[in-house]
């Protein structure tokens, strides 16, 4: 399978948390900090070391202004992130890295929700759950979900200590980092001769492991499949685009368009399975997750669930001279037939809500019952 179109030079497609994001080499040199330090920023440094009475971290603070000058776009996909920051925000976006397993995302209120827990992690052995929040991480408050990444992450036995909000209580729990090795892909057997793969984020090894799991499937007499991308924040956009090649004859997965207007596509270029086909979504459903979903609904695939998270826009990072980075919204994406997902969100052909309060799964029934079961 191949990605065509795509104009610009991708070393990377990734994203720790609620993302569509490509990562290009952009030398950035140090124009920006020229700049600042030949502004107010300057002076300001000026009166701190003359007159300010406690010890500071000179270095902490140019980081920061660095951070606060991005914050100022007031977007929170956008963020600056230190050479270590960055390290490790490459890591987890491969799936393989030191941390406690877990996922999160920014919901619309702008507070960071647990999505899901790798199993036998340590957040799972901790009790964390999706859907709890998280408040602060060793006593900081966030505006950026990927520095709060980087803090949670750490070398494998140091601990890190985190206040969640669990069932309207505050926590504060001590966990210890381990290494962590993510698996994206799960897949079963239901009844009625209907596969179900469940695509929880879309990181390096995804299209592959999907590609294993659907074969699996077929060969134990899989007649109908069920693609669950419920609680996918996103991730790696080309990963997504893969997966979309085995459901979509040639043509478009979806269209990317910049600033100015200028459009490209990512191509689908062969594949497409014969298994009757359909997709579970729901709110907390977005970004490279809402490319595929689009995708299949406007390509005659039923839709199932609640109403996506609608975040239809794309970052680049910046690889800066100093091993640090710049993540910057550049490109919205579309679907194949030119419909806007960003702050929309993507309408289910079939609206279904799942009862919390029951152990019930009325999204996954009714997919069953779609597919003739």
């Amino acid at each position: 399978m191949q990605i065509s179109k795509l104009k610009f030079g991708i070393m990377l497609a990734a994203a720790f948390v609620l993302g569509a994001l490509v990562v290009i080499a952009f030398n950035c040199g140090k124009t920006a900090d020229a700049s600042l330090s030949d502004s107010k920023l300057g002076e300001i440094q000026q009166n701190i070391d003359k007159y300010y009475l406690e010890d500071y971290d000179q270095a902490e603070l140019v980081e920061n202004a660095y951070r606060g000058y991005v914050a100022g776009l007031d977007d929170p996909y956008s963020a600056y992130m230190s050479k270590t920051e960055f390290e490790s925000w490459q890591a987890s976006t491969m799936g393989d890295y030191d941390g406690i397993g877990m996922t999160f995302s920014e919901d619309d209120s702008g507070g960071f929700v647990v999505l899901e827990i790798t199993k036998d992690s340590p957040a799972e052995k901790a009790g964390v759950e999706p859907g709890d929040y998280i408040l602060s991480v060793d006593g900081k408050t966030y505006s950026s979900s990927d520095i709060m990444a980087a803090d949670i992450r750490g070398k494998a036995g140091t601990d890190v200590t985190i206040e969640f909000l669990h069932e309207d209580e505050q926590v504060t729990k001590t966990i210890t980092r381990d290494h962590i090795v993510q698996q994206s892909v799960e897949s079963k057997m239901l009844d009625g001769n209907i596969g179900y793969i469940k695509i929880t984020q879309f990181i390096g090894s995804t299209s592959d492991d999907f590609d294993k799991a659907l074969n699996k499937l077929t060969s134990k007499g899989a007649k109908s499949l069920i693609l669950d991308l419920r609680d996918n924040g996103g991730g790696m956009v080309d990963q997504s685009v893969q997966v979309a090649d085995e459901f979509l004859d040639e043509g478009p997965v979806c269209f990317v368009e910049d600033k100015n207007g200028n459009s490209e596509s990512y191509d689908a270029e062969d594949g497409r399975t014969s298994l009757d086909t359909v997709v579970l979504v729901n709110e907390n459903s977005a970004s490279s997750s809402e490319i595929l979903a689009a995708a299949m609904q406007d390509n005659g695939y039923k839709i199932i669930g609640q109403k996506t998270f609608g975040k239809g826009i794309i970052q680049t990072t910046m690889n800066l001279e100093d091993g640090s980075a710049l993540k910057l919204t550049v490109m919205q994406y579309l679907s194949p037939d030119k419909h806007v997902i960003h702050k929309k969100g993507i309408k289910p052909d079939i609206k279904v809500k799942d009862k919390e309060k029951t152990e019930a799964d009325e999204q996954l029934e009714r997919a069953e019952k779609e597919l003739g079961n």
